[in-house]
């Protein structure tokens, strides 16, 4: 679908006299990013991690919960991790995991559902396993918040329950020992944002704080201080993974996690990264490894585990010594991947027919896919829903059982319509534009259809639902260079709420075209703008039917026509050398 372009408007004069150190696009850049105290601008430009990441007692729930870890630890229980099966759990269990070990509690476990058999979230089942396997304390990741039922029949067994979580909170909180969740009512936690992986971090903090207090040294050769910091590459995968926003707190633990794991001790990620062609053989790193890295090639990997197989396969990589073993674990992900793209592209082309066939006025796309895979049917309604720009449930029918995934548009907040229809689920959760659930056996399949498109209607009423594409500054693309790229490097990492930088420059003059790449699906265009330089533009899947463009550029274009293009300013480094490189986002022909 052609997206409608939105220019943004340029900060106002007063904000730009006020920091006039700024230059004009950093400043701009900065308005649109609603980044616009002096506190916040220093924050946002020049992190500083002992002063931006805050105390972690400033949660409520923080000294019941750290209280209760070290009772555990001093009475020798049985503690259990547990976790969920996508990238942000794992990586918030093993910070958990490594955190409880050093300091000295050696009888602690890590379970991880099975998306097919245990579902999302804690299920009586594992509770009753966990409590006759004498574990006395469990502590979730990333899930829990929306387990009343569960963590009640828990503590009905004598067991207690420390909920870390960031999902959405439902009305009725669980009567969890301690929460450590930063949206919870009456919860003063500064960052909101948090990942998953970020809560169970500031809970290590908070443990390690409470250790060094007491005079204690850790089960490693490592500072407290030092042992915090080697945790941020898994903080910084989690966020990342999790698509939260990269401001604030998380912003900093993210842009501090990827100095670390650009020089990660862990031997897992480091077969991982050799697996996935992003490190040399005798480890040096092709190329600086970013958020995007993280995002587009490391979760990936770790999710296709729970996807495909099992999360432990992920996890155990993470927390391996063993090169042997982590060299294994590496290639399993790596197929795991390879394996889930191939499903996933099946599974679209099938899930595309039905739209097409029978769906394509509707509001919302309802997917059904009998004998589908619940690991793969979230990517299948990201997938759609980018291609439709329409909010999408996929569900895998598989016997009795219906297991589903959502996803949203902007505007439509489709964790909110889930909870004004708790009457169909077994279970639920999510965020605003993403979410999972189960259908109760028993419940309509047909009215929830409408009952949903009905809450869809409420909550869209009055509101143009037309995807656009936010432009940071219209430019001359004379004026890209690399001071200029140098400034855009300070606003890394990129991610939710600070994307990459989007410029808008019109009238460009094609001087040639050419389809480029093994299979011609993307397209090199050299244009001129307001003088005899040539610059290079490079689209990718441009001259691909399938793409999201629905158009075969290098059939629409031809040298001599003009065009309006959006592009993101990057670097392609090639035999050492290193250019600027726009990198085409939308184009339109004038």
């Amino acid at each position: 679908m052609q997206k409608t372009w939105k220019l943004l408007d340029p900060a106002p004069q007063s904000f730009l006299d006020e920091y006039p150190e700024l230059p004009t696009t950093v400043a701009n850049l900065l308005y649109h990013r609603g980044v616009v105290t002096q506190e916040k601008i220093a924050e946002f430009l020049e992190p500083i991690y002992s002063e931006h990441i805050y105390n972690p007692y400033l949660f409520k729930d923080m000294s019941k919960a750290v209280e209760r870890i070290f009772l555990a630890l001093n009475k020798q229980e049985k503690i259990t991790i547990h976790g969920d099966y996508d990238a942000d759990g794992v990586s918030a269990s093993v910070i958990l995991y490594e955190t409880l070990k050093a300091i000295g509690i050696q009888n602690v476990f890590v379970f991880l559902p099975h998306r097919e058999t245990d579902g999302y979230g804690l299920n009586k089942k594992t509770i009753q396993m966990l409590s006759e396997d004498k574990t006395k304390l469990i502590i979730t990741c990333d899930c829990g918040i929306s387990n009343e039922p569960e963590i009640e029949f828990a503590n009905q067994l004598g067991l207690e329950i420390i909920v870390t979580d960031h999902h959405a909170v439902p009305e009725k909180l669980p009567p969890a020992y301690a929460i450590i969740h930063p949206k919870v009512p009456g919860e003063n936690y500064p960052d909101k944002g948090l990942a998953g992986g970020g809560v169970a971090f500031k809970l290590m903090q908070g443990l390690l704080i409470e250790h060094k207090k007491r005079g204690l040294t850790l089960n490693s050769d490592q500072s407290h201080e030092g042992f915090e910091k080697w945790l941020l590459d898994m903080a910084a995968i989690a966020s990342v993974a999790d698509m939260v926003p990269l401001t604030g707190e998380s912003r900093t633990l993210t842009k501090f996690g990827l100095i670390v794991l650009n020089k990660t001790k862990r031997i897992g990620l480091q077969k991982l990264l050799l697996e996935a062609r992003l490190i040399e053989a005798n480890g040096t790193a092709k190329r600086e490894l970013d958020a995007g890295t993280i995002g587009f090639q490391i979760a990936p990997r770790i999710n296709a585990a729970g996807r495909m197989n099992h999360a432990n396969v992920a996890y155990n990589l993470l927390i391996t010594t063993d090169p042997e073993e982590a060299a294994e674990l590496a290639y399993d992900l790596n197929k795991n991947n390879q394996d889930r793209q191939k499903l996933t592209e099946k599974l679209v082309k099938e899930a595309v027919e039905q739209v097409e066939k029978e769906q394509i006025e509707n509001p919302i796309l309802f997917i059904m896919g009998h004998g589908w895979s619940t690991g793969i049917v979230g990517l299948i309604a990201g997938k759609i829903k980018d291609k439709y720009y329409k909010p999408t449930l996929v569900l895998a029918i598989n016997k009795e059982e219906i297991t589903g995934s959502g996803r949203s548009v902007d505007g439509f907040n489709i964790i909110e319509a889930l909870q004004k229809l708790p009457q169909y689920f077994y279970k639920f959760g999510g965020h605003p534009m993403a979410c999972g659930f189960s259908f109760k056996t028993d419940a309509n399949l047909e009215s929830f259809k409408k009952d949903f498109i009905e809450e869809f209607k409420k909550q869209t009423i009055g509101l143009d639902l037309t995807p656009t594409l936010s432009l940071d500054a219209e430019v001359d693309l004379d004026n890209i260079d690399w001071p200029l790229y140098n400034m855009l490097e300070k606003f890394e990492p990129f991610g939710q709420t600070n994307e990459k930088p989007k410029f808008l420059a019109r009238s460009l003059n094609i001087i040639n075209l050419e389809p480029i790449g093994k299979d011609k699906k993307h397209l090199r265009i050299m244009v001129k703008h307001n003088s005899h330089k040539i610059k290079k533009t490079i689209g990718w899947n441009l001259c691909n039917e399938n793409n999201h463009h629905c158009l075969d550029w290098s059939k629409v274009l031809k040298a001599g026509d003009k065009i309006d293009l959006v592009f993101e300013i990057e670097v392609n480094e090639w035999n050492g050398n290193k250019d600027l490189q726009l990198t085409i986002i939308d184009l339109k022909k004038i």
